[in-house]
């Protein structure tokens, strides 16, 4: 079945619609939802896809966004700003333990989004009476986790390259500290931990590499044996396949590096390894 890939923000989750056979990528369209009309854009043209990838009967593509389309959604980001000021006082004013982090004017003007995280519920309901006597609009109110605060505001991440959430993951993907002993990482929080205080993204990028090879070397602190001599594993490397080996010669200890394959070991097929503590 032939569909148009749309997003609705930036790195926004993709969405599969049906119409528009002449649409560009980078192309404005305005299309039907659950919610009603909404502007998005191309993020890939019309293309054949299995009729079993999709999960629902999909919506239409309205028409591309004209000259009045591509106004309304300028002057709804204008209001933005204006906006949050209003919602920020609002919620100075009644006290609550809120941090507002987005605004949203809905493409049709029914309604104003704002996005929020706090540390448990929160009764906002006199806050949408304070918002909708001022905005003359449905008043929606969404609370999201830590992990979408940092999707939604984006950053810089520790590698230096911008969040993968905000600039590379539709998505977000399951993440464990499995993932962070399977590749031998240090288990210090602020060392495999994102902006969001949740471990990395990319920790899953390679884990089915790491999960089979972690599964292959002996554990840190294991007897080995080596065309040397027998000795103790010190570490491993799983991208060479090498094992760093101690090994007591002439009343000295030496250290030397060897192919996975030239080492022996018991419980080769037990899954992680321990890590040595900080």
């Amino acid at each position: 079945m032939e569909v148009v890939v749309v997003k609705f923000r930036g790195n926004g989750k993709p969405y599969y619609f049906s119409g528009g056979k002449d649409l560009k990528k980078g192309q404005g369209v305005v299309v039907e939802t659950a919610h009603g009309l909404e502007y998005g854009v191309v993020a890939d043209p019309a293309r054949e896809v299995e009729e079993s990838a999709l999960t629902a009967p999909l919506k239409p593509i309205v028409r591309a966004a004209n000259e009045k389309d591509e106004e309304t959604v300028k002057r709804n980001l204008g209001r933005r700003e204006e906006a949050m000021r209003i919602c920020k006082e609002k919620i100075r004013a009644r006290g609550l333990e809120m941090k507002l982090i987005d605004c949203e004017f809905a493409f049709d003007g029914n309604k104003v989004i704002f996005t929020f995280t706090a540390e448990g519920r929160v009764d906002f309901r006199e806050l949408v009476k304070d918002l909708a006597s001022v905005f003359h609009m449905r008043i929606e109110l969404r609370q999201v986790g830590a992990r979408d605060e940092t999707r939604i505001l984006g950053g810089i991440a520790p590698c230096g390259r911008e969040c993968c959430c905000a600039g590379s993951m539709p998505d977000f993907r399951k993440v464990s500290i499995k993932m962070a002993k399977n590749q031998g990482l240090s288990l210090n929080p602020g060392k495999i931990s994102g902006m969001c205080g949740r471990l990395m993204c990319c920790l899953s990028y390679e884990n089915e590499y790491y999960a089979q090879a972690v599964k292959k070397v002996p554990k840190t602190g294991a007897t080995v044996g080596t065309p040397e001599g027998k000795g103790v594993a010190v570490s491993s490397n799983m991208l060479k396949m090498e094992v760093r080996v101690k090994i007591e010669k002439d009343g000295a200890l030496v250290y030397r590096d060897f192919p996975i394959d030239q080492i022996t070991f018991r419980g080769s097929e037990e899954a992680g390894r321990e890590e040595p503590e900080e």
